[in-house]
This record gives C-alpha cells, structure tokens and sequence, in this order.
C-alpha cells in the first residue's frame, strides 16, 4: 500500500484542493513507494491564511516562550531519530549510517542552537550622540517562505524554519517533492507538542509550480532557499515585484587545494569524505581537487586505492558505506556529465560505470566514485556543479597558479587548503573567493558564523545572528537630546 504524504495547513494533515499526487521513489530501488501532494495555488493561498492569522499570537510570545517550543521539537526528534534516519535513508538512499550520524542529529541540533543563541539576540538597542538619542528595534517580518533542497532534507530544513520561528515569524515551508517524508514526520511532531496551529505549515509540490507561487505570493515577506543555481536566479526574478527579503544559497564546485607540505594521512582521508560523503550530493563537497606537482603521482594512487575500498550497497544496510543517487533524472545527469569527460578526452583513473547490485537493490540509481584526470579547468566538467560521485583532479606548480585554478569558476561557496604552513594557508585563503574556507578540515561548523557563498553561488548569509538579522526588520527612532 502506497503511502501518502499531505500538505500540513493551520495544524492539520490536509489533501490538496486539486486531489493530484507525485510519485515518490526509493531511490536505492527505483520504485515508487509513495504519493506527495501537488499543491495548487488554492493551497498556498490556504496556508498563507493561516500563516497570517497565526502571526499575531506568535510574534506576541517572548522570545523565551518560543524557545521552549523549539526546545520541546528537538527532544521529539531525538526521541524518534532511529526511525527518522531509516524514512531519510529510503527517501535520499544515503547510507542509513550517514543519517543517523549527520542528517538526524543536526536537526536536532538546529532547534536547540537557536533556542539558546537567540536569548542574546536583543531586539531593542539605543545609541546616543551629542545631539540625539536613537533607539533601534527589530521585528518579525511576518510570514515567510523557506524552501528547501533534496540532498539533506530534515537537516536543511530545520535550519531555515528555526530561525524563522525563533525571532516570531510564521512560515510556510515547502520541502522537495523528491524527499518529502520527514518534513511531514517533523509536520506530526509539532502537532504533537502543541505548536500553536498555522505557526508552521508545510506544503508539498514542485518547484515550478508550488515553489513559484510562494516566491510570488505578497504576502510572503522572505525567502529562504537552498538549491540550484538556475532555480535561485529564477526566485530572485519573480521575487521583482515583491521587493521581498531574499536568502539564496546555492550551487558550489569546489576546489581542495593541496600543497605538499600537509599532513598527508589526514588529508587522504578527510578529502575522500569531502569528495564522496553522501555520493558527492553535498553542496559543500570538494569536486575539484588541486594538487601540487611534487606529489601528484603519489597521490593519484592514493586517492583511488582509498576510494576503491568504500562499500557500495543498500543504504538499509550498516556496512554500507556508499548509497545510490537519490533521483533517476540525477543519475541520468550524472552519466551525462561522464560521458561528456570521455568526449574531452579525459582519463578515467576510477569509476565511471553505474554500479549493478544484486536484491533488492538491483533496479536502483547507483553510480561508481569516480576520479577524472587530464581536463583543462575549462572543461565543462571543471565549471559546471555535477552534484554527485565524480571529482576531476589537476596539478598546479606554484601557489599563485592554484589560486587563479580555484577562482576560475563562476561560483564561490566553499574551499578546502592542506598545508602545515600557518602563513600560507592564511595567505592563499585570504585571495580564494569562497565565503567558507576550511584550513586542513572539511564541514567543521560552529553554527554562530554566517555561511553562504559568493559569486553565483548566493546572496545573503545564514547561521547565527546573520540569518536572525534577515528575518527581523530594522527601525530606528530618533529625538533631540
């Protein structure tokens, strides 16, 4: 029997008005498990009602009133992330592993950062001159929409609805139509610690149709959006007539950049992580991996042999280490995008091939880690955002050459460096466009800094009091003194 995932309007599991339904797929099978509501305009509308008459109330609580909501969330999401990471795993087919140690516990995580960080969040300030004295306020906007990718589902959404929540806005939510599952898990919970109805709503949908109508809704004074570059420039052109708040942190293809002088074993294991963590659909995965000359060589053999070694497999299985790509049209773009390295002449050093399972699992998305060599950065390969199993790797002979290297795209989210020199890490980070550089690490997060990238990669920044900032609105008051 198919499972159905509803839209949740003003506290309630509600069909959508135009009784019309996506399929949902397991991607580690390749069959339809599922059926998630196609929201129309009349939905949205719906939700954005409710969204506003919840306003007032909501808005009104003190700050702390709403942090024990978030608070009473977080401990549900514990209490249930067994289960959660098993429906995350079915609807991404990432290793069930990855869920339960990554995606789970940083939904938990961001509803408790906020509680907490947001109490020194002042929103009353004042600031005197010889002549005046200035007093600064900040509200919630009102109703906002936060929109949300596939790759990491719960974790991505949670980091957008919490702060949205937090400084007193209601929100309408719409997850992708692709891994809809614990949005709606997390859609129970809140029902179930008695969040004030029509605080959250979560409508489900495509992009084109669903997601457009909540960028363009007037009502709607924010969007918060993760995900392609294409569908952010699009947000941002049909927000115009709106003049709405806009978050948009999107596509990254970005540089590892590895000098000789590293910690060479920390570096090996840590960049085939960043390569490869959840088959290289993280917007922050390193897809371009820069190398000194010196040790090229080597480190071409190194890399592969490691990467050879991960465990491809069902995703419901512990030992899996490798899962399957979490949507056919993916794995479809993916192939397209080896191909086209074969065309250009590239060097295959790994991969390349789906991968067949036998079981359970003989009909699903899966696709070998695959290492290309010999590509111009030029290459499409080398500019355009894959978003999967596939890293291309290039030799550079001095440090200049592998700044001009990681800057040569058109994005600019994130950047890893190896060295053991504190000067030139510091050096060579300072002149990499990327608005997160990580020195001799990779996706270590301290939730109070900002994040978000440069370039095509996105506009506004989120975590800490950046993203509390965008969802409040300024005004000051001045008097004479």
């Amino acid at each position: 029997m198919l499972e159905i995932v509803n839209n949740f309007i003003n506290g309630e599991f509600v069909e959508p008005h135009n009784k019309k339904y996506l399929d949902i797929y397991e991607p580690a099978t390749g069959s339809v498990y599922g059926k998630v509501a196609d929201s129309s305009s009349h939905d949205i509308k719906r939700a954005v009602e409710s969204a506003k008459n919840a306003f007032p109330y909501w808005s009104g609580l003190y700050m702390v009133e709403r942090g024990e909501y978030l608070k009473k969330i977080a401990v549900e999401i514990k209490n249930r992330s067994n289960i959660l990471a098993k429906y995350e795993s079915r609807d991404t087919g990432k290793p069930i592993t990855l869920a339960s140690k990554v995606d789970i516990p940083r939904a938990i995580e961001n509803f408790n950062f906020f509680a907490n960080f947001s109490e020194n969040f002042y929103f009353e300030s004042s600031i005197e001159n010889e002549v005046s004295i200035n007093s600064v306020s900040k509200k919630a906007l009102g109703v906002v929409g936060c929109i949300s990718p596939w790759n990491l589902p719960l974790y991505l959404f949670t980091w957008k609805i919490a702060p949205a929540l937090i400084v007193g806005n209601t929100v309408i939510a719409k997850p992708s139509e692709i891994t809809p599952y614990t949005a709606s898990k997390l859609a129970e919970i809140c029902s179930d610690i008695g969040l004030p109805k029509g605080v959250l709503n979560i409508v489900n949908g495509t992009g084109r149709i669903a997601g457009d109508l909540i960028v363009k809704n007037k009502n709607i004074k924010a969007i918060s959006f993760t995900g392609g570059t294409v569908t952010g420039k699009k947000i941002y052109q049909n927000s115009f007539d709106s003049f709405k708040k806009l978050s948009l942190e999107m596509g990254g293809k970005n540089p590892a950049i590895i000098f000789e002088d590293c910690d060479y074993e920390s570096m090996l294991k840590t960049v085939v992580k960043s390569s490869f963590t959840n088959q290289g659909q993280i917007c922050l995965c390193s897809s371009r991996i820069l190398v000194e000359s010196t040790i090229f060589k080597k480190f071409k053999t190194d890399f592969c042999n490691v990467i050879s070694e991960l465990k491809p497999g069902d995703p419901k299985d512990d030992k899996t280490e490798f899962g399957s790509i979490s949507s056919e049209s993916q794995f479809k773009k993916i192939k397209h995008y080896i191909n086209l390295a074969k065309n250009e002449s590239g060097n295959i050093l790994l991969g390349g091939k789906a991968i067949q399972l036998q079981g359970r699992c003989k009909n699903g998305w899966f696709i070998e880690p695959t290492v290309i060599e010999g590509l111009g950065n030029r290459s499409l390969l080398n500019q355009e955002e894959i978003f999967g199993p596939v890293v291309t790797i290039q030799s550079f002979k001095t440090e200049e050459e592998a700044i001009e290297i990681a800057n040569d795209t058109k994005y600019g989210l994130s950047a890893t460096i190896w060295t053991n020199s504190h000067k030139k890490s510091n050096r060579v980070a300072k002149n990499i466009d990327a608005g997160v550089v990580w020195i001799n690490c990779w996706m270590v997060r301290d939730l109070r800094t900002p994040f978000g990238g440069m370039k095509d990669s996105g506009l506004g920044r989120e975590g800490g009091e950046s993203v509390l900032r965008f969802f409040t609105e300024q005004k000051t008051i001045c008097e004479p003194k």
